[in-house]
């Protein structure tokens, strides 16, 4: 039996393990990822194996939930959470609310940074109220991931779309005379809201705040800030290292403990700074990049990009459909970052052929890619990030408790980005 053919059966048992025990999912992952080591469907090389992890995104993650420990402990979620209660009438339009921020903030700062700064102010809503964070949190989630295609920086297959097509950040507004995906996208959002209304009708506790929480302490609210406007600024410079994102959550961590040792002399909140660090979360994501390294060397993305190329012909209208659609259902189960990366040369190729311009194609492909990843809860790593933020609080989020929000959200929003890119850009 050939190695692709090895492979594409491991990862499938790894989905289904994953889907029938979700508990199981951190030995799922690594199990598989070893396997694809031994086998040799990842290349027998320590240098090769570490180079497949996302360094950039770990380390973001990591750095950034130092910074979120000392931003709750500061009291400001809290205080935001009293805010945000003054400005809803029920839960309803409270979890609205905390999806549609979390949406605008992801539009201009990484998806999983977004989470990790957004949901410590959705957690602390839920105390107050004292219901289930799942819908929150898992909201904030997807609309991080839904706004991600907004912009340049918003996301990863954003800056790689930017690159390859050199488009700057004006054109995601606006191109050629037309409007841009920034449109399409934030339709899409738009269109959510009667979606949530519809999920969670039931949600009609009225809420208040009494009284507004004190903030013990402004400084961690100022570098959780800090992280937002230092990664928009080196988005804007070229040709910076891959990891760039990565070290600047890092430093800023650094520097919030070595402030609060210098403010309190207490080694024990500083040892529970690292401890909030979440490691499933970390190790997950770390064994799903070697999974996906794997996958992509035996050809098995190349094959999924060629299939949904194929199947179009030289019918734009066909091709387009097949992209979106097919990138929304690839990127459900596998990084997008390795799929968009496969697929722009080859949309370049095929609208050659056509003798057609590939902006039709490029939006096609970010939209779909982006927003495919809602559909389950590993499809993107602001998901990973979300569920380790619940299981910590005590809640297992299930395949089929994710897709009942993620689904709706992708189905309507990939929806209403297909039909504008479409009616704008044929």
């Amino acid at each position: 039996m050939e190695l692709k053919t090895v492979a594409l059966i491991l990862f499938i048992l790894m989905y289904v393990v994953m889907i029938a025990k979700s508990d199981w999912k951190l030995y799922a992952i690594w199990f598989v990822a070893v396997l694809f080591t031994v086998l040799g469907i990842v290349e027998r090389n320590l240098f090769y194996i570490l180079s497949a992890v996302n360094w950039n995104v770990l380390m973001m993650i990591g750095g950034t939930m130092i910074v979120v420990y000392y931003f709750i402990e500061s009291k400001m979620p809290n205080l935001l959470a009293d805010i945000i209660l003054d400005k809803c009438k029920n839960v309803m339009w409270v979890i609205i609310l905390m999806s549609l921020f979390s949406g605008a903030v992801s539009a201009f700062i990484d998806n999983v940074a977004t989470v990790l700064m957004i949901a410590p102010v959705g957690l602390a809503i839920c105390k107050k109220l004292d219901i289930s964070p799942v819908p929150m949190i898992l909201s904030i989630s997807v609309s991080s991931n839904l706004q991600g295609a907004a912009t340049l920086v918003g996301d990863t297959t954003s800056i790689m779309l930017g690159n390859y097509a050199d488009m700057n950040f004006i054109q995601f507004f606006w191109m050629k005379g037309r409007p841009g995906i920034f449109f399409a996208v934030e339709l899409g959002a738009l269109f959510t809201v009667p979606v949530m209304m519809f999920l969670f009708k039931k949600f009609t506790q009225s809420v208040e705040a009494k009284e507004k929480t004190p903030v013990t302490d402004m400084v961690p609210t100022f570098t959780l800030c800090g992280i937002v406007v230092c990664l928009i600024i080196a988005s804007f410079i070229p040709d910076t290292p891959s990891v760039t994102n990565g070290v600047i959550c890092m430093v800023i961590a650094a520097i919030s403990v070595i402030y609060d040792y210098i403010k309190n002399k207490d080694k024990l909140n500083i040892k529970n700074a690292f401890s909030s660090v979440d490691m499933e979360t970390l190790l997950v994501l770390c064994g799903l990049f070697i999974v996906i390294q794997g996958i992509t060397d035996v050809g098995l993305i190349d094959d999924a990009a060629k299939i949904i190329v194929d199947a179009g012909g030289d019918n734009v209208f066909l091709l387009y459909t097949i992209i979106v659609w097919g990138s929304v259902l690839f990127s459900a189960f596998i990084d997008n970052i390795p799929y968009v990366a496969t697929m722009l040369p080859i949309i370049t190729s095929i609208t050659a052929i056509l003798g057609m311009e590939p902006y039709l194609l490029y939006l096609g492909l970010l939209s779909g890619a982006t927003l495919g990843g809602n559909i389950t809860p590993i499809g993107a790593s602001a998901n990973i990030t979300a569920v380790g933020i619940l299981k910590k609080e005590g809640y297992d989020v299930s395949f089929s408790d994710f897709m009942k929000i993620g689904l709706p959200f992708t189905l309507v929003a990939a929806g209403t980005g297909y039909m504008f890119i479409w009616a704008f850009w044929r």
